[in-house]
Order: structure tokens, then sequence, then C-alpha cells
């Protein structure tokens, strides 16, 4: 690869996303259930921003009770200023303002409409194949 490639090479595409007026409790069950810790949020189709399970906790505290819960929405917790990059972006654009912004996840789209979700994971995970490809693992025969 003589390029830097762009973020949909290593997107999670068609992530899950949780509507703004869903109860707070449901999202926090969908995140548990597929073991996510960022959610994006849409209205009507329209992204609006992210959910994370770190944001989530700090707002509902310890003191939170599960009836108190019911009553909370995605739209009273979610972060509406999400990175939020188009699909084309290069990915070590992308990286450094991970870094810069001290976000965990990044919302892809195209055309304006969701259509992907990037994450410190994913990074780890490419950067983890990219190693792999660069420096090929021992195959065994080598003397210790």
């Amino acid at each position: 690869m003589n390029h830097i490639p762009a973020i949909k090479t290593v997107m999670t595409a068609f992530p899950y996303s949780v509507d703004i007026d869903a109860p707070i409790s449901e999202a926090r069950e969908f995140m548990s259930e597929h073991k996510i810790r960022h959610l994006p949020v849409t209205e009507q189709e329209r992204l609006k921003g992210v959910l994370t399970d770190r944001d989530m906790k700090l707002y509902l505290g310890l003191e939170t009770t599960p009836r108190e819960e019911r009553d909370i929405l995605v739209r009273d917790v979610y972060l509406e200023d999400a990175y939020v990059v188009d699909l084309e972006e290069r990915l070590d654009i992308v990286l450094l303002a991970m870094v810069e912004r001290h976000v965990g996840s990044v919302l892809i789209t195209r055309h304006g409409r969701l259509a992907g979700l990037f994450t410190v994971t994913d990074a780890c995970r490419s950067f983890a194949e990219h190693l792999r490809e660069q420096f090929s693992p021992p195959d065994g025969n080598d003397a210790a």
C-alpha cells in the first residue's frame, strides 16, 4: 500500500443506532447485550450524536433507581457534538483528531447519513493487522 487509507477501510459499517427519544434504560440494555460502548443517536434517520457508556454511567450515577432510569431519555444524555467525518477522510487525520479531541469514537457519514463507526478498538485491531502484514510472525523454525 503506497497511500494512507480512508477511514472507510477500517470502520464498522452499518452500526447499530438508537433513537433520540428512546428510554436510556433500553439503550443501556442494548449496549450491554451487544457488548458495545458507543451508540450513534438518530432522530427520524438523521444523525444527531453519540451515546457512550461512560457518559451514561456518569449521568446516571450510583443513586439512580431503575424506576428513575425509565424516565430518562437518550436525548438527556447523548453527546451532540460528536466527532463526525466523511467516509473518504484519511485514516491518519482521523486518528490524530481522536487523540487531540480525547474521543474514543468517530461517526462516519456518507452524504450526511450514518455509514459507519470507528472506535479505539477498531484502531487497535487495524494496527495489529498492519503489523502482522509488515512483520510476519515467526514460523517456529528460528533458533531461540
